[in-house]
């Protein structure tokens, strides 16, 4: 199945051959949209992809590295070749370099030993170059009708729940991830004020504690449930909110 230009609307899940990506693009193949999944891994990628075909929902893989320049360039070429636009982007690949976070709260996770490498590492995936993809395939973005931006973050990059010792994240610290996805957040606002005037709508998703390998087996949703508030803040009406933080339609506080 080839992607040529058609009615149907087109999305881009960075990350998408497994997990809450992979969940994601299931939740908009659904509803009639051509998914193109990103992955790093060609096999794993042709083969979720497949999966997904088999369920009849139009799907493609794209051999795709967000932290890779020349993949965002791939990324911008195969849809300005085979679409001529990109309806759907969803920043979705992540990171979480620290310890794996439990029921109890992050605990081995102190600020003063998260290393300048893993900070980086951390800020260099769910950070820059979620901002540098975005950058690269806004063009094609204006070209839909109605144009749609996912930034996936998390209720870990919350300050204002951070902050609040009464808050149920309260003790749940791992600062090089929690502080990326503060600064994606950031993003989703200044990004939806430069586009305030446009029909994008640019928007934060937490996708909630999710029971994959980044949630881990304390977490409180099962992976079926993980792509819902992403494809819904991927599929909003003209009337939706832009620049905000959500999970399953509930706004979150930044």
């Amino acid at each position: 199945m080839k992607i040529e230009k058609t009615n149907g609307k087109i999305a881009f899940i960075t990350g998408a051959n497994r997990g809450l990506g992979l969940e994601t693009a299931r939740e908009l193949g659904k509803q009639g949209i051509n998914v193109v999944l990103g992955s790093r891994d060609p096999k794993k990628g042709a083969a979720a992809a497949a999966k997904l075909r088999n369920e009849g929902i139009n799907a493609e893989s794209l051999s795709f590295d967000v932290t890779k320049p020349q993949d965002h360039q791939k990324a911008y070429d195969y849809f300005a070749k085979k679409c001529g636009r990109l309806d759907i982007l969803v920043n979705n690949a992540g990171v979480l370099k620290e310890s794996q976070i439990s029921a109890t709260g992050s605990g081995p996770n102190p600020v003063t030993t998260v290393s300048p490498e893993i900070l980086r590492e951390t800020f260099e995936t769910n950070f820059f170059a979620p901002v540098a993809l975005t950058r690269k395939l806004l063009p094609l973005i204006r070209m839909a009708p109605t144009g749609r931006i996912v930034n996936v973050s998390s209720i870990l990059g919350s300050l204002t729940l951070h902050s609040d010792p009464n808050s149920p994240i309260y003790p749940f610290k791992t600062f090089a991830y929690d502080a990326s996805k503060a600064g994606l957040n950031a993003f989703t606002v200044h990004l939806a004020y430069e586009l305030r005037g446009d029909k994008i709508k640019v928007n934060s998703a937490h996708r909630g504690w999710v029971k994959t390998d980044m949630g881990g087996p304390d977490a409180q949703m099962e992976p079926s449930e993980g792509g819902k508030t992403s494809a819904q803040l991927a599929t909003l009406a003209e009337d939706g909110p832009t620049g905000g933080f959500f999970h399953l339609g509930q706004r979150l506080p930044w």
